[in-house]
């Protein structure tokens, strides 16, 4: 029988298996506020928070939020930037047992709807600047509470005011609404300790949204112990401790974000530097006044990193990891941002990863002493993956592609209250543990390497988020022009991909520059901008596949035939 695990000989320094506390994610908070105190837990525009007062600061929040009525088994939507708001609010629901559910904070009102629809919220956090789209959502249960955040809540009174003086301007006044509550008065009125939960560490903590076949969104649930589980595969792996600072530019919604860049960080006792607005000019702002150890992204954000004249000036020798993920990342990104480290005083390696929120994030990368072209690494300690016959449970050899498949302690128990898809998602195979099918090809070497090939579901990577084809198209068929569309990703210098839409019209002779611009904006108003297709072509028909569903693949290779011409 081959051995299940062949690239622990791989592991090095990190430890086959890890002994996973029982805890939920707010008391492994407190057992880190417990043990370093007057550390530092984050930094927010160059304001730090020691653990003692990020602790207080949870605790505090908790009582406020209990007081305008979240209570266990409730849920908060928080629409929230990588600000202390959103970090503070994610464990004091944990606190409360209540049940996070996290959002891009730019979703629009019809995104918004659907979210509070499928989670029942009854309280949302947001920012200051887009409360008005959450104002104008239309939920069939109607808000209690929405708190209101403001980027100045956390910054001292000069730098405030510099704030309110310049980008605060642009922000309106907040509506009339009487379930509005601003955070910092929220806060300061709360007594200093309140209710806690009763929760476990095998209950859920939170709930993330991702795609999938249909036209709107799913909510991936997590629990304390898939967070614990691979916030401390991912610390283990980059031997993170109190010593180390990560650079946290992915977003709180996203699960490497939330997983790593600020749970992990939280659970080993190091600093997270919170970026609330992505630009490779603040990320390169960052390398150079708070020098993390640590820095994780998307290939955009490191072939940006690898072209930024800034940086030419800098000492990038406080970098001991990065790390890439959420799509392909080119050799030619990897070595320029290498030489880029290398040149100004740094010997770390750009290393691929691979993860899916369905895993909380990532659950395997390349190690630290080995390289192997095009891989997407090894599994974590305590995660097992393989690949497999599509549609079955069958083990391939090496060397054959099929579905990759993980089971361990990050797997989701499921989505929200949608049994069907996590009975596909989720399966029993012959060896009695439940495989996670991510729907994504691959192969597997015989040293226990992964290399990803394509995704069996449809689904395009722009700028390292996802994007879901179904949902575009859904809103696609709503403009009263459009008969028919289909949306495809195709390449794109800066995004890696870009979303195309191929529209059939009711009239083709309207035809042309102007409507397409006007379907484009049609998108805007539904939908999340990366989603939204920067092209549009007007086509006469959608080819067919022999089932007769529609053949995107045949739209894409139309495409690239036309790129060549």
């Amino acid at each position: 029988m081959p051995d299940p695990r062949p690239w622990l000989r791989f592991y090095g320094r990190v430890p086959h298996s890890l002994a996973y506390p029982e805890l939920t994610l707010h008391e492994a908070l407190e057992r880190t506020v417990a043990r370093v105190p007057e550390s530092i837990a984050w930094t927010f525009l160059g304001t730090p928070c020691t653990y003692r007062d990020f602790g207080a600061a949870v605790t505090r929040c908790a009582a406020a939020l209990a007081g305008e009525g979240l209570r266990q088994g409730d849920r908060l939507l928080i629409s929230m930037p990588t600000t202390p708001q959103g970090v503070i609010a994610f464990y004091a629901a944990n606190r409360l047992g209540a049940l996070p559910a996290l959002i891009h904070p730019l979703s629009t009102a019809p995104e918004i709807t659907h979210y509070l629809d499928a989670t029942g919220a009854r309280m949302a956090l947001v920012l200051d600047a887009f409360v008005g789209t959450m104002v104008a959502a239309t939920p069939k249960r109607k808000l209690d509470r929405i708190v209101v955040a403001s980027i100045p809540d956390y910054l001292p009174p000069l730098k405030a005011l510099g704030f309110r003086l310049t980008k605060g301007r642009k922000i309106p006044a907040l509506p009339a609404d009487p379930r509005i509550r601003r955070w910092k008065p929220m806060l300061a009125a709360a007594p200093s300790e309140g209710p806690r939960g009763t929760a476990t560490t095998n209950d859920p903590a939170a709930i993330l949204f991702s795609g999938g076949t249909t036209a709107l969104p799913k909510g991936i649930v997590l629990t304390h112990r898939n967070f614990i589980a691979e916030g401390m595969q991912a610390a283990s792996w980059c031997d993170m401790d109190e010593a180390n600072s990560v650079l946290a530019v992915l977003p709180l919604f996203h699960g490497f974000g939330l997983g790593v860049c600020v749970n992990a960080v939280f659970m080993a006792g190091g600093k997270s530097i919170l970026v609330p607005q992505f630009s490779a000019e603040v990320v390169a702002k960052l390398l150079k006044s708070e020098k993390p150890n640590v820095l994780v992204g998307v290939p955009t954000l490191f072939d940006a990193l690898g072209k930024d004249p800034s940086l030419e000036k800098s000492d990038l020798s406080c970098l001991t990891a990065c790390f890439c993920g959420a799509d392909t990342l080119p050799r030619a990104v990897k070595e320029r941002f290498e030489d880029l480290v290398r040149r100004h005083g740094g010997k770390v390696k750009l290393l691929e990863g691979y993860g899916l929120t369905e895993a909380v994030t990532g659950i395997m990368a390349m190690p630290f002493d080995e390289y192997r072209e095009g891989s997407i690494g090894i599994p974590f300690p305590d995660m097992l993956a393989k690949i497999v016959k599509p549609g079955t449970g069958e083990a391939l050899p090496p060397g054959e592609e099929g579905e990759i498949c993980l089971s361990g302690p990050a797997v989701m128990p499921g989505y929200l209250d949608d049994p069907e898809a996590t009975a596909k998602a989720l399966q029993v195979h012959a060896d009695g543990r439940v495989w996670l099918h991510t729907g994504d090809l691959g192969r597997q070497d015989a040293d226990g390497f992964f290399y990803f090939g394509v995704r069996l579901k449809r689904m395009i990577k722009s700028s390292g988020f996802n994007v879901y084809p179904a949902q575009v198209e859904a809103v696609l068929r709503k403009h009263p022009a459009v008969l028919d569309a289909c949306v495809i990703g195709v390449p794109d210098p800066q995004q890696v991909e870009r979303v195309k839409a191929c529209v059939v019209l009711r009239d083709r002779a309207r035809a042309g520059p102007e409507l397409a611009e006007a379907i484009i904006a049609h998108c805007r108003e539904q939908l999340i901008k990366w989603s939204c297709p920067r092209e549009v072509e007007f086509v006469d028909a959608l080819p067919l596949t022999k089932v007769g569903k529609i053949d995107y693949r045949e739209l894409v290779r139309r495409h690239e035939a036309l790129e060549r011409t």
